[in-house]
């Protein structure tokens, strides 16, 4: 389902990814583990289309991400993955519900459906009550949950956490960690978890080390 050839991106004379090479069939979960600055985060945002690469390719379904334009690209994102960022990206004038809703919303979904499964993942990430809130009123932790449910709403058929239980206490943390393993199991959907946890990566089916060198099996 995704396919990594060769991938390597510099900015100015510093490499920070060197001859990446990995593959995700479906329903396989993936965990990548490495130092803070080694690049996990640039080659999430490569493999999601939103910086292109210097070497190498990047295949989701047969179709090469960067050959593509930028338009279909954004529907990419918006109709086939589901992108946890470390910063959350939470929309501040949205409601915790609305934020939730956005991907299906995007999407044209109708409101019954749209209702039923953003209630689903609220409650799914331990946010039952707090629909109405407002992300002023929430924690870093909450936050963290609102967009770990907003990226599994419309049931990607590509996972990527960026350090999702980064802001989270332990027992939040395992319940998202099962939650985002149960998505790409439930779907069919490739998972890539980057983390710096050894506990996270743990509940994947693979995991491997990013260093200089490229991706190492652990």
């Amino acid at each position: 389902m995704l396919r990594i050839s060769g991938v390597g991106k510099r900015f100015g004379e510093r490499v920070v990814l060197n001859a990446v090479t990995l593959e995700v069939g479906a329903g396989e979960y993936v965990a990548i583990v490495g130092e803070s600055g080694i690049g996990k985060s640039t080659l999430l945002n490569l493999i999601a289309g939103l910086e292109s690469p210097d070497q190498g390719e990047i295949h989701f379904e047969g179709k090469e991400i960067n050959a593509l334009g930028d338009d279909a690209r954004t529907l990419l994102r918006r109709d086939k993955f589901g992108f946890v960022f470390q910063a959350f990206h939470v929309l501040p004038h949205l409601t915790v519900l609305q934020n939730v809703a956005l991907p299906l919303l995007l999407r044209g979904k109708e409101k019954e459906e749209i209702e039923q499964k953003a209630g689903r993942l609220i409650e799914a990430v331990g946010l039952r009550g707090r629909e109405e809130s407002m992300p002023r009123e929430l924690s870093g932790g909450e936050l963290q949950r609102v967009a770990i449910a907003r990226a599994l709403v419309g049931e990607p058929m590509l996972v990527l956490a960026d350090e999702p239980t980064g802001n989270l206490d332990p027992e939040n943390a395992r319940q998202v960690l099962a939650l985002l393993r149960e998505q790409v199991k439930a779907h069919g959907a490739a998972g890539i978890l980057v983390t710096h946890s050894e506990a996270a990566a743990a509940t994947c089916d693979r995991r491997y080390r990013l260093t200089g060198a490229g991706l190492a099996p652990l």
